[in-house]
C-alpha cells in the first residue's frame, strides 16, 4: 500500500472480481489491477497532472492508459453498477450534487472545435453529438450586435 488512502484488502476483495482478466489479451500482460486503481483512484483524488503520478503506483502512461481503456469500453459504469446493486435498498435515489465555484475549464477550454476522440463509442462521450444539437446551434437566434461609435474627446483640448 502506498498511502492510508488505497484500497484496502477489503475493498479490493469486492472490486477485483469486478475487472477484467486480460486473459485474451495478446502482447504483454497487464500491470497488477491493484496498483493500477490505486493509480487512477490518487489522480482522481488530488486532480493532479497524470504525469505527476507517484512512481509506486507504475509508470504514468499505464494508468492513463487502462484508466481511458476501461471509460471507453464501460468497465468503471459496470463496476460502479454492480457496487451500487442492493447498496440503496430502501432509500432514495441516488443523487449528485455540485457546487459550481469549483468546476472550472481551463483558461484554454474556450470551445476550439475538435473532432471526438477515435477510440472511444460516440454513446459514451459525455457530449451529445446528434445532428440536431448541432443543426440547432447552428442556427440563427434572432440576436444581432451593433456597433456604436463613441465620439473621443481629449480634455483640455480646444474644438
Amino acid at each position: 500500500m502506498h498511502d492510508r488512502h488505497d484500497l484496502t484488502d477489503a475493498q479490493w476483495a469486492a472490486l477485483e472480481p469486478l475487472l477484467p482478466s486480460g486473459g485474451a489479451r495478446r502482447g504483454r500482460p497487464w500491470a497488477d489491477h491493484r496498483r493500477v486503481v490505486d493509480g487512477v483512484l490518487w489522480r482522481t483524488r488530488t486532480g493532479s497532472p497524470w504525469r505527476d503520478l507517484p512512481s509506486s503506483y507504475g509508470p504514468w502512461k499505464t494508468v492513463y492508459n487502462r484508466h481511458r481503456r476501461w471509460s471507453g469500453d464501460g468497465t468503471w459504469e459496470a463496476v460502479l453498477a454492480e457496487l451500487q446493486r442492493g447498496c440503496d435498498v430502501g432509500e432514495s435515489p441516488w443523487s449528485v450534487g455540485v457546487d459550481s465555484t469549483v468546476v472550472r475549464a481551463h483558461q484554454d477550454a474556450a470551445g476550439a472545435p475538435h473532432l471526438p476522440p477515435a477510440d472511444v463509442a460516440a454513446e459514451r462521450l459525455a457530449v451529445a453529438l446528434d445532428d440536431h444539437v448541432t443543426r440547432a446551434a447552428a442556427r440563427p437566434t434572432g440576436g444581432r450586435i451593433e456597433l456604436q461609435e463613441i465620439g473621443r474627446s481629449r480634455v483640455g483640448s480646444a474644438a
